[in-house]
């Protein structure tokens, strides 16, 4: 189908399958913590933590390859990440694509991004350590994180990784706190992800979002996960008003290829890792 095509469904591609057309590359570049606040580079200079440089320059690397958008860090190991950014905005929308990251492999997909800023909402797909699958985070938007559940790697007597299993609070990166789980409408059971993931496969994640300040609701292989109401959202700095303010009410829609931080580094995104994309499409409602 074209780009232009509809299927009986309502929806049409975002992605043609062989060119990067409707897209275009974004640098990992930092704004401010929240609408009105600090700026997340100054905060980090206060901590004494080091700046990226001149990330602009380094807006990760995306191709198609056999039918699929690739992300990679550019260069693989350099740790500067990017994003890959739909040209149209959309306000309420349904998004369905397939994912099939690698391990680790810190991506999502990003809703009502900002274009030429960092703002938005994202879907994540932290395919690593203590990571987060179709639960929600606020770029610039306090930091919010709203999961249900976090993963790690499921490993043999080895080391090596044979799939996923539930977190371990004790022993976490990132732990998921009642908090994080309390700001969702709905929450999945971490044991029923593990049963519909599909381990070294594609996957099919399915984002709704409805609303000014949007209802955004998660499924993947067709499993409700989660879902946030961005509106009543409770979470330190985050204001409703301001971040409707930020963003209005319709945005652009971004996958991520994640910089690798101070924090956990190269847990985060491996030296070489990718993420794929295909049979991307959209319906609006």
């Amino acid at each position: 189908m074209t780009l232009t095509e509809f299927d009986d469904e309502g929806f049409r591609p975002l992605f043609d399958g062989s060119t990067l057309a409707g897209w275009h590359t974004a640098p990992r570049i930092y704004g401010d913590l929240y609408p009105g606040g600090p700026a997340v580079l100054d905060m980090l200079a206060a901590q004494g933590a080091r700046r990226p440089v001149e990330p602009e320059k380094h807006p990760a690397v995306w191709t198609v390859e056999d039918g699929a958008i690739v992300g990679r860090q550019d260069a693989p190991g350099s740790g500067y990440g990017g994003y890959l950014v739909s040209d149209e905005s959309y306000g309420d929308f349904e998004l369905v694509v397939e994912a099939k990251p690698d391990w680790p492999a810190d991506t999502g997909v990003m809703i009502r991004r900002r274009r030429n800023t960092w703002e938005g909402f994202q879907v994540l797909v932290d395919h690593r350590e203590s990571g987060g699958i179709g639960g929600f985070f606020g770029n610039g938007l306090a930091s919010f994180s709203a999961v249900p559940f976090a993963v790690r790697g499921r490993r043999d007597a080895s080391g090596e990784i044979l799939g996923l299993e539930a977190d371990d609070p004790s022993t976490s990166l990132e732990p998921v706190t009642p908090e994080k789980i309390a700001r969702l409408r709905y929450a999945a059971d971490v044991n029923d992800f593990l049963r519909v993931w599909k381990w070294a496969d594609w996957n099919e994640i399915r984002i709704r979002a409805i609303g000014a300040l949007p209802v955004i609701t998660t499924w993947v292989n067709g499993l409700k996960i989660a879902e946030v109401d961005t509106a009543t959202l409770d979470s330190p700095d985050y204001d409703a008003a301001r971040v409707l303010d930020a963003l209005g009410d319709r945005g652009h829609i971004a996958l991520e290829v994640h910089d690798s931080d101070l924090g956990i580094g190269g847990e985060r995104w491996g030296h070489g890792a990718a993420c794929r994309w295909r049979n991307i499409r959209i319906k609006t409602l």
